[in-house]
């Protein structure tokens, strides 16, 4: 005997079958109620429907809630701000309507140093420097890199003035048409809204 499906998809095609069988062949099985079988199948493709329908108001509920709840928001923004400008000699008041006077904004610090600045590969003209960020209890959170380079004489031995030549917000560049055949140095600072860091340790490569 074969086993009664466990799966609404398989128990479904089951009874389009049964239906279909029923129907073509009913002398051969005077007993089947099929009837109640069709009211039953009926049934079930009705609630299907609902729930398909309940599924799609759901969701055109749920966009409503959320733009309604964007409209509040935009009214209550509005209202605080012309809030603070009826008590802005006296903001303590905004705690009577919930709300509060505007923090002191607090000063940034710079970032750390970055640390161990180091060539992970070069090739003619081609260098790829890798370095640590700042240790995590120095300064204020970096928002980019710069790195720095500069280049020795070969005339005097003396090294020019640092000049930039990348700026990155991860912590590693690559560099391309690099000076070849010279002593280079790079160096690395992080940046935010504060300033410029102290600068890494110097990497010297010569290409």
């Amino acid at each position: 005997m074969p086993k009664f499906p466990t799966k609404e998809a398989d128990i479904i095609a089951l009874a389009n079958q049964m239906l279909a069988g029923y129907a073509a062949h009913i002398a051969d099985f005077p007993n089947a109620n099929l009837g109640m079988l069709r009211g039953r199948h009926h049934r079930y493709w009705i609630a299907k429907r609902d729930r398909v329908n309940a599924r799609a108001a759901a969701h055109l509920a749920t966009e409503a809630k959320r733009s309604k709840l964007a409209e509040l928001k935009e009214v209550m923004k509005n209202c605080l701000r012309k809030s603070e400008v009826d008590v802005a000699g006296n903001p303590e008041k905004l705690a009577q309507i919930g709300w509060g006077p505007k923090a002191p904004p607090q000063p940034t610090d710079i970032p750390g140093q970055p640390t161990n600045l180091r060539a992970i590969a070069q090739g003619q003209g081609e260098l790829s420097l890798k370095w640590d960020r700042p240790a995590g209890d120095s300064g204020d959170p970096v928002r980019n890199y710069i790195i720095e380079r500069h280049q020795q004489s070969q005339n005097d031995g003396q090294f020019s003035q640092w000049t930039l030549t990348g700026t990155v917000y991860q912590t590693q560049i690559n560099l391309s048409n690099q000076l070849q055949g010279i002593q280079l140095e790079y160096r690395v600072k992080a940046v935010n809204t504060a300033g410029e860091s102290s600068p890494s340790n110097t990497a010297m490569v010569v290409l």
